[in-house]
């Protein structure tokens, strides 16, 4: 008998909608450095169960951001990331979340930490601000903006924090630490840096080609405060040099 499940493929809305478990499986556009883990995770005891949780607040009529969860694994293919910035869950107002930490869809307002972001980066880098706030550029690039929590109900910030997406996101996380190459996590708040420590801890034969940097939240409620303030932390700029020091060309334009 046929399911129906909660992943359509990309319409063009700013919403998950319900559509078959072909989707769920595997889901449309992924890097095929991702594929594996994905598929591995969606049909473990745990994708299981998230994927009905997703499906039964749906069915309710929840309202669910963004409409592509894995869009971070469209963008940026395993062997390409360089850099890890880790965010916590998507933006809960409509239009905003798009499947990529801190970033925002073209035409939408730039949200404060965003906005914090964007100028920490002009400090030290001289990068072109453009009018939105779509990263999609950085990814593309080799960053991968990942969320702990991958989807939200609208309004309801944190919502699906305890419904099982951290075990995916170490799945890719732990991948990403244990592939060649150079690697900067940049891991601002606590949260941020509670994950990306379980880890490194987790995967300690890889520590001499990864660099992890610190700072507080870029939240305006944060971005100041000491001792490690957002503000002035230079991360953009270290980011850099450390890669180029590791051969790898980088910039941080947004286009």
């Amino acid at each position: 008998m046929a399911q129906t499940d909660l992943f359509a493929a990309a319409t063009g809305g700013d919403t998950l909608s319900r559509s078959t478990w072909a989707h769920w499986a595997n889901p449309p556009g992924l890097q095929p450095g991702w594929v594996n883990i994905w598929q591995s995770w969606a049909s473990s005891a745990q994708g299981r169960d998230l994927a009905f949780q997703l499906d039964a607040a749906l069915a309710a009529g929840q309202t669910v951001y963004p409409p592509e969860p894995w869009q971070a694994l469209t963008l940026t293919d395993l062997a390409a990331v360089r850099v890890v910035v880790l965010g916590q869950d998507p933006y809960h107002g409509p239009g905003q979340a798009h499947g990529l930490a801190f970033s925002v869809a073209h035409g939408v307002p730039i949200p404060p930490s965003l906005r914090n972001i964007r100028q920490e980066c002009e400090r030290t880098e001289g990068v072109s601000l453009p009018s939105h706030g779509n990263l999609s550029a950085w990814a593309k690039r080799g960053v991968l903006l990942l969320n702990t929590t991958w989807t939200v109900s609208e309004a309801l910030p944190a919502s699906h924090a305890k419904w099982g997406w951290d075990a995916l996101t170490h799945r890719v996380l732990d991948a990403v630490w244990q592939s060649a190459g150079p690697l900067v996590c940049l891991a601002w708040g606590a949260h941020a840096q509670h994950v990306v420590a379980q880890v490194a801890q987790r995967n300690p034969g890889h520590r001499a080609a990864r660099l992890v940097l610190q700072a507080n939240h870029p939240s305006p409620l944060s971005a100041r405060r000491p001792p490690t303030p957002f503000v002035g932390c230079d991360h953009f700029r270290i980011t850099r040099e450390w890669l180029q020091d590791q051969g790898v060309a980088w910039t941080w334009a947004f286009d």
